[in-house]
């Protein structure tokens, strides 16, 4: 069979292809569609932190281009050449601005800003005023910046003030006295504690033995026969009445010693005779003992 190609020329024609093949997918992936028609405009900044080649460009929140080189000019120090590559059939109204914004994650964008009144239309190739907008992180500065230098005095003051407060000597003396006040606490607790695990436990066996000896009475009174000591008791009660009421009674002896007045006086004129013989007795013992022994 008839070779028509030539190992070198397939090479070729496969190298080419890869070539072409590898230079559409990095554009593709950079977001640059070769097959779309575009016009191309320049944005002049001054500054243009994290924008890149391949950043979106956008118009009310639509994507309608992208960066597609970025250039400084040297004939204008202080100038950057930002060229874009917006759609075919996106006009740019006269007095249109283009706004860099940055974020923390998607980092910087282009906006396209006009005012869409506006009759007349910038030419291909024409440059739009471009300008800067503040990032979260600069609005943030710029916010508390000024209230941080308006915070720091007020912060000395107080720092001036504690400084004060601390040496100050009876901050010391409170101190000292709540140290004082926490080893008192501290040697308390311990002393609770030796009584907790010394005496306590006695205390409460103590507790059990009474309560054991409480229950026994216990016990044992619930044995007794509780109505014959009540009887018995009764018994004796009466007894005990009816001797009150011989006392109070002038029909029998006992009534009539307690109540007869002049058994009374008798019985006190008797005491007093013998008590009278008695002393006659003790003065003249001659003369009872000689009645006593000559008598007869």
């Amino acid at each position: 069979m008839k070779k028509y190609f030539s190992r070198e020329i397939i090479i070729g024609i496969i190298a080419v292809i890869s070539l072409s093949l590898l230079f559409f997918g990095i554009n593709f992936l950079k977001g640059v569609n070769l097959f779309k028609p575009t016009n191309h405009y320049y944005v002049r900044f001054s500054n243009v932190s994290e924008l890149q080649n391949t950043s979106p460009v956008y118009v009310d929140g639509f994507k309608i281009g992208v960066v597609t080189e970025i250039r400084y000019d040297y004939s204008r120090p202080g100038n950057i050449l930002v060229q874009i590559s917006l759609d075919k059939q996106m006009r740019v109204p006269t007095g249109a601005s283009v706004e860099l914004a940055s974020s923390l994650t998607a980092g910087a964008s282009l906006h396209l800003l006009f005012n869409k009144q506006e009759t007349s239309y910038l030419q291909i190739g024409d440059t739009i005023s471009g300008r800067l907008k503040l990032g979260p992180m600069e609005m943030l500065t710029n916010s508390l910046v000024p209230q941080i230098g308006e915070i720091i005095p007020k912060i000395d003051s107080i720092l001036t003030g504690l400084q004060h407060i601390v040496n100050h000597p009876a901050l010391m003396q409170s101190l000292n006295q709540l140290q004082q006040t926490t080893n008192n606490l501290a040697k308390t607790t311990a002393t609770l504690n030796e009584i907790m695990s010394g005496d306590i436990p006695a205390i409460v066996s103590n507790f059990k033995t009474v309560s054991s000896d409480f229950t026994e009475v216990s016990s044992e009174l619930k044995s007794l026969d509780i109505t014959a000591a009540y009887n018995s008791l009764n018994v004796t009660l009466n007894n005990f009445e009816k001797l009150s009421n011989q006392f109070e009674s002038e029909d029998n002896s006992i009534g009539l010693l307690f109540k007869n007045r002049a058994l009374y006086d008798n019985l006190n004129i008797t005491s007093e005779n013998a008590s009278n013989l008695l002393l006659d007795l003790k003065q003249n013992p001659k003369r009872y003992v000689h009645f006593s022994v000559f008598g007869k």
